[in-house]
């Protein structure tokens, strides 16, 4: 198996950079998320090095730094930028990569490339993060759709949220892929307190 991997969603703000940074806390990898739209609050790969407590030299420099807390395409027409597929190589590491996305997985890059569409040219595993919430089922199979139509090779959903059994079970079911876990809702949220859910509600052999 590939020692990238694809970090993407079902929608924006559901535990997506959460999971990031406990996966790439694991697997002692590196992080990298290629476009950062939004520099006014933390960043995503500020917030993987803290809740993660991974050391700075493993978090790789976003490839964009774009001022607007918005969709890539439009962050990136708002500062004048021009982003292609071309400009987005996966980095060349020893080790594990996660690389993190934005938002779901049809969140476009410009105004004819999606993120579905770029991992589709990395042809890495990509594993999508889902709420536990109401809705989250029709959310969860149209990602597994938008990806699959594309031939991304998916590994598997991590749900984050409290327990839904049946929601969680039906979309792997219907969706055809494994269920890697879920992450509950975690007070006094730090690096020691995710490191030990994740260990908890996930299979380490799943990632390797």
């Amino acid at each position: 198996m590939s020692q990238n991997f694809v970090v993407t969603g079902t929608d924006t703000d559901i535990g997506k950079t959460v999971f990031a940074a406990a996966l790439t806390a694991v697997l002692d990898a590196h992080y990298w998320k290629p476009v950062q739209a939004g520099l006014d609050d933390e960043t995503d790969s500020e917030a993987v090095a803290r809740l993660g407590d991974i050391a700075p030299g493993k978090i790789l420099p976003e490839t964009f730094r774009l001022k607007t807390p918005a969709s890539p395409h439009f962050a990136a027409a708002e500062d004048g930028v021009m982003i292609s597929a071309d400009d987005l190589p996966i980095p060349q590491i020893n080790g594990p990569l996660v690389i993190e996305g934005a938002g779901g997985a049809l969140v476009p890059i410009n105004d004819n490339l999606l993120y579905a569409d770029l991992f589709a040219q990395w042809k890495c595993p990509a594993i999508i993060v889902a709420s536990t919430k109401l809705g989250t089922i029709n959310h969860s199979l149209m990602t597994i759709e938008a990806l699959r139509s594309r031939s991304v090779p998916i590994l598997g959903m991590a749900f984050i949220g409290g327990a839904i059994a049946d929601s969680q079970n039906i979309i792997c079911r219907i969706g055809g892929v494994k269920q890697l876990g879920r992450l509950p809702v975690i007070e006094n949220l730090s690096a020691s307190s995710l490191s030990a859910a994740f260990h908890t509600h996930f299979d380490m052999s799943d990632f390797s």
